[in-house]
C-alpha cells in the first residue's frame, strides 16, 4: 500500500495532460524528463535516508523541524500543505478534462465542469475521512488499472514515433535555457508524490524499513512508465495539435489503433486521476495533523478517528481545495492545469530544498562527532546526495518562472500571521 501510495500519487493527472503542456518544447521536453528523473531519484534517496532517521508522520515537515527548529518546520509545512491543495485542484481539473472524451459538453461549460470536479473531490474526501485503510485499498486498485494503458501506449506507441517531433526548437520569445527550465518545472510536477510514503508514517508497519523501500521503488517504476509513454504520445501527435489537446493519450490511442483505443485511454486517465486525487486527499490531512500535534497549527486539525485518521483535517483541507478550484476555473482546462501545476510545484519544491539541507546537516553532524576518522570517505559520499538534491530543487524553483515564484512566495508569507497567532 505504501508503494501504491507513491506510484498512485505520482501517476495521476500530470502524466495524462503534461504532453499537451510540454508540446511547445519538443526536444527540450525529452531532455527535461531525463533531468527530472535523475533529480527526483536523488530527492527520493534523500527522503529515504530521512525516513530511516526520523520514522514519524509528517514527512518534510518533521525532517525540517528536526533539522532547523519549529519555525522552519512550520514555514515548510505550510508551503507543502498549500502544494497539496493546489495539486488536488490540478488533478480535479485534469479529471474533468479527460471526462470530455465521454462527455464532450464539459469542454465548453465551465459551471458544469466545476460542479463535476467539486462532486468528485467531496466523494473521495468522505471516503478518506472514514479511514486511512479505505483510501489505501482504493489506491492499490486504481494503480493497477491506471498503469496498464500507459504501458500499452508506452510500448506499442514507440513504433509509431515521428523523429522530427523531437527537434530542439525553443518556442517564440524563449531561449534554449529558459525553455529547458520551464520544461523541467513542468515535468517535476509529474514526480510530486515520491515523498508521500513518508507522510502517514504513523499508519505504516515498520516505517524505518517500509518507507525507504516504497519511496525508491515507486519512483523508479514511475520514471520508466513516464518516459516511455510520454515520448510515444509526443512522437505520434503533431506538436500543434498536441498543444491544444484536452486528452493527449486518448488522441494518441485513436491515432494508433482507432476510436476504441481513444476510449480505453480515456478510461485509464479517468481512473488515474481518481486514484491520484484519492491519494493526495489522504496526504493533505496528515501534514496539518502533524503540525497541530506540535502546537504549530490549530488544535482542531489534530483530532483523529480511533484508527488515527485525521478526518477533520481532511475535510477542512478539501474545503480550501474547492475554493482554489473555483477561483482558478477561468480559461481552458489545459491553461487551468498548467497554472495550478506550476504553483503546486513551487510550493512543494521549497520544502524539498530545506529537507535536503536538513539531511546535509545530519550527515555533517555524524561525520564530525559520531563516526571514527576512518569513516570519512563514507561521509563524503553521503554528502553528495543531499547536495545534488538541493541543487536540483533550486533549479526547479528557478524554472517555475517569475509569476509563479511571486505568487508562491506570497502564499508562503501568508502563513506567517498564523504562526504568530499560534505562538502568542
Amino acid at each position: 500500500m505504501a508503494t501504491a501510495l507513491v506510484i498512485g500519487n505520482m501517476i495521476g493527472s500530470g502524466i495524462f495532460l503534461l504532453p499537451a503542456a510540454l508540446a511547445p518544447y519538443r526536444g527540450y521536453a525529452v531532455a527535461s524528463w531525463l533531468i527530472s528523473t535523475a533529480g527526483t531519484l536523488v530527492l527520493a534517496i534523500t527522503f529515504a535516508r530521512l525516513a530511516r532517521r526520523i520514522p514519524r508522520a509528517g514527512g518534510p515537515y518533521v525532517y525540517v523541524r528536526e533539522g532547523f527548529g519549529e519555525f522552519a518546520g512550520f514555514f515548510m509545512a505550510w508551503g507543502y500543505w498549500i502544494s497539496c491543495l493546489a495539486t488536488n485542484a490540478a488533478i480535479a481539473s485534469a479529471f474533468v478534462s479527460y471526462l470530455t472524451v465521454f462527455w464532450p459538453a464539459l469542454g465548453g461549460a465551465q459551471s458544469l465542469s466545476a460542479v463535476v470536479a467539486l462532486g468528485t473531490i467531496w466523494v473521495l474526501t468522505m471516503l478518506n475521512a472514514s479511514g486511512v485503510r479505505n483510501g489505501g485499498i482504493v489506491q492499490v486498485v486504481t494503480v493497477v488499472v491506471k498503469v496498464l494503458p500507459l504501458l500499452l501506449i508506452g510500448t506499442v506507441g514507440l513504433f509509431y514515433i515521428q523523429p522530427d517531433a523531437f527537434v530542439f526548437q525553443a518556442p517564440p520569445g524563449e531561449t534554449p535555457l529558459t525553455s529547458l527550465n520551464a520544461a523541467v518545472a513542468l515535468t517535476l510536477f509529474a514526480f510530486l508524490g515520491f515523498e508521500c510514503a513518508t507522510i502517514p508514517a504513523d499508519n505504516v508497519i515498520e516505517p524505518e524499513r517500509t518507507i525507504p523501500r516504497a519511496t525508491v521503488l515507486g519512483t523508479v517504476i514511475t520514471a520508466v512508465v513516464y518516459i516511455a509513454s510520454t515520448v510515444a504520445v509526443m512522437g505520434v501527435i503533431p506538436a500543434e495539435a498536441l498543444a491544444s489537446s484536452t486528452a493527449p493519450f486518448a488522441d494518441a490511442g485513436r491515432a494508433i489503433w482507432g476510436s476504441w483505443a481513444g476510449y480505453l485511454m480515456g478510461v485509464g486517465a479517468i481512473v488515474s486521476c481518481v486514484g491520484a486525487l484519492n491519494g493526495w486527499i489522504l496526504v493533505q490531512g496528515q501534514v496539518p495533523m502533524a503540525m497541530a500535534r506540535d502546537g504549530l497549527f490549530p488544535a482542531l486539525f489534530a483530532k483523529t478517528r480511533p484508527d488515527g485518521t485525521p478526518g477533520v483535517a481532511i475535510v477542512i483541507s478539501s474545503a480550501f481545495v474547492s475554493v482554489l478550484l473555483l477561483f482558478s476555473f477561468t480559461g481552458t482546462l489545459v491553461e487551468l492545469f498548467t497554472k495550478t501545476v506550476l504553483l503546486s510545484t513551487l510550493t512543494a519544491v521549497v520544502p524539498f530544498v530545506f529537507a535536503a539541507l536538513a539531511e546535509l546537516r545530519f550527515v555533517l553532524a555524524q561525520s564530525n562527532g559520531e563516526r571514527p576518522a576512518g569513516a570519512a570517505p563514507r561521509a563524503f559520499g553521503a554528502l553528495a546526495i543531499p547536495i545534488a538534491a538541493f541543487a536540483y530543487a533550486m533549479w526547479a524553483v528557478i524554472g517555475a518562472g517569475q509569476e509563479t515564484v511571486y505568487l508562491g512566495f506570497i502564499l508562503l508569507l501568508a502563513g506567517l500571521p498564523v504562526y504568530v497567532w499560534l505562538k502568542r
